[in-house]
């Protein structure tokens, strides 16, 4: 089978707000980063162009008509996946196996902080009849989720506390404006904003732009020494219906990330993965997350309380800090997660540097009220 790989990605800083860019230009900054890593000219050399995007985000319907410019899409096909950055990739991918693309740019971006009443859009997209009318804000929706997974994970707020640190240090390393040293008094001190949700378990959101360069085997050999493989790649959707999730584990994930080690070859996950990013728009995602994925050992707070997950554990586990650390991306959530396992797989990710990682798994999460996942495996 043909493979994939990664040849080139760019990204925008991340900051809680850019009044000096569009998002036009934003996108324009990623994409050359990107084309230039890769070392392609995008009007010869590109066969399409991914943008993942959310016309409820842009204000705008059928965004994929704005953005072959500043992407060099023009007169190339080019269209929306609606989801987060990761389908993009995964899209990108499939398009390569069938043999008639050999390389294809996948985008998403975030211009979160010029959405008026981003709430509003949250609950927009809730069950009209059911949820929106007794839902005030979606963190409402993340406070019973959160009450329903610390339950049937057995999470306490000293795993959350580890992570929230853990992941606000690892930015801090790699330059987040988010970033914070965090001691238990100043958790302890954060406000609940919907019992047991505290303003310091939510990421909040950021703006930026991210542009993966995704390539065919062959076209790869031709660019770089030193390509990034995708092995495996899975997806899964759990239920359109917000209120039966809340009473269920996040199996969708365990779904995607099955399809994803089969096709890649991995029987024990923590034992064959050096590190993984996963989703943590909530802290208690984190670890919810690691046991869906298989990464928990079997003892949740045993390994959290014994560093497993640290820069300098058994099994790093969001090694630039995530969304805590970061801030939330929209749908570049799952791009944002993918540039950090790349960076970590080149070796350039500067002072959070692992030591000669060669396997890591990439996992996201569409944000509420969504339970779409999707899971990619990496290797060099």
């Amino acid at each position: 089978m043909r493979r994939v790989s990664i040849v080139g990605i760019g990204s925008t800083q991340f900051r809680p707000e850019t009044p000096e860019k569009n998002f036009k230009e934003l996108m324009y900054e990623a994409a050359s980063r990107a084309y230039i890593d890769a070392g392609i000219d995008p009007r010869k050399d590109l066969d399409c162009v991914i943008t993942s995007s959310e016309d409820l985000w842009e204000g705008v319907a059928i965004f994929d008509e704005y953005v072959p410019d500043q992407l060099g899409g023009v007169l190339k096909p080019v269209f929306t996946v609606g989801g987060d950055g990761l389908h993009g990739i995964i899209h990108g991918y499939m398009l390569i196996k069938t043999g008639y693309f050999d390389l294809v740019a996948v985008e998403a971006h975030s211009k979160a902080s010029e959405i008026e009443d981003i709430d509003k859009v949250y609950r927009f997209a809730l069950d009209p009849i059911y949820i929106r009318p007794v839902v005030d804000q979606p963190h409402g929706l993340a406070a019973l989720e959160m009450m329903n997974t610390m339950r049937l994970f057995d999470i306490t707020y000293d795993i959350l506390d580890m992570t929230i640190m853990k992941n606000h240090l690892n930015a801090l390393e790699w330059g987040s404006t988010y970033a914070r040293i965090f001691d238990y008094e100043n958790i302890e001190a954060s406000e609940y904003i919907a019992q047991p949700l505290r303003e310091v378990d939510i990421s909040p959101h950021t703006d930026g732009a991210i542009v993966t360069v995704l390539a065919s085997e062959e076209k790869a050999r031709e660019l770089t020494d030193d390509p990034i493989w995708i092995d495996g790649v899975g997806w899964a959707t759990q239920s359109g219906r917000y209120e039966r999730m809340l009473h269920n584990p996040p199996v969708a994930l365990n779904t995607a990330a099955n399809k994803a080690y089969e096709m890649a070859g991995i029987e024990n996950p923590f034992k064959e993965l050096d590190f993984a990013e996963v989703d943590d728009r909530y802290s208690f995602r984190e670890p919810a997350s690691l046991s869906m994925l298989r990464l928990d050992g079997g003892n949740l707070m045993e390994m959290v309380s014994e560093g497993v997950y640290t820069l300098d554990g058994e099994l790093p586990v969001n090694t630039g800090g995530g969304f805590l650390g970061n801030g939330y991306p929209l749908e570049a959530g799952g791009l944002m997660k993918l540039l950090h396992a790349v960076k970590q797989l080149r070796g350039e990710a500067g002072s959070n540097q692992l030591d000669d990682p060669e396997k890591a798994l990439v996992s996201t999460r569409r944000e509420i009220p969504s339970s779409s996942y999707a899971v990619v495996i990496l290797s060099r």
